[in-house]
């Protein structure tokens, strides 16, 4: 017998029901980047709209987890990066794969959009390393630095709007502006306003 098996079930055991709302977040996420790729593969409309549906599920599957460890009373700390693991891919990796294939493809897009994710990832870091300082000795923080990364959810739901009106691809809301060598969508600067509020360590937002 494989001498991790051990390890393999101890971990399993460690999980609580909390934690596999977690996961179906993450899986949420991963699918909205998934269908987000077959979009550009058929360019069926419907695969956009069921991606953004997968985001808003995500944060469904959000709450409900930390819902169920208050009412457990459940908390640890591999719930803890489960949930910053499963948020960077649905509301950091899966709205900026949308946005790509919604139509902002530009070289001046990619680094908006890559600025956005590596906002998200550094946003969720601080947040675990200052859980404790924040949380004044209680269960949950008292409030957030930044805006918390679930809300990038509003950007799926503007794609899902530009969608419906036919307002991807070429014809993007805001049309496309030629920057030196490369192309930039001004909707892109959406998820950079995004991304820079995530980080941002003046903005306080009382946790409710």
């Amino acid at each position: 017998m494989n001498s991790s098996s051990p390890r393999h079930f101890s971990m399993i055991r460690e999980f609580h029901l909390a934690d596999f709302f977690t996961l179906a977040n993450a899986a949420s996420g991963m699918g909205a980047v998934l269908l987000s790729m077959l979009y550009m593969g058929n360019r069926s409309r419907d695969l956009l709209i069921a991606a953004a549906a997968l985001v808003l599920l995500a944060l469904i599957f959000d709450s409900l987890d930390g819902r169920i460890a208050r009412w457990r009373r459940k908390h640890s700390v591999l719930g803890r990066e489960l949930d910053s693991l499963s948020d960077i891919i649905s509301f950091g990796v899966a709205p900026a794969a949308l946005g790509f294939a919604a139509g902002l493809r530009g070289g001046w897009d990619w680094i908006a959009l890559l600025y956005f994710v590596c906002c998200g990832v550094s946003r969720l870091a601080r947040f675990n390393v200052t859980a404790e300082d924040l949380s004044k000795g209680g269960d949950a923080v008292a409030y957030f630095e930044g805006t918390p990364i679930p809300t990038s959810v509003l950007l799926p739901g503007i794609l899902v709007l530009a969608t419906w009106q036919g307002r991807i691809d070429e014809g993007v809301y805001g049309g496309v502006w030629a920057i030196g060598p490369w192309n930039l969508h001004p909707l892109v600067l959406l998820f950079v306003l995004s991304g820079t509020l995530m980080v941002s360590k003046t903005l306080r937002i009382r946790k409710l």
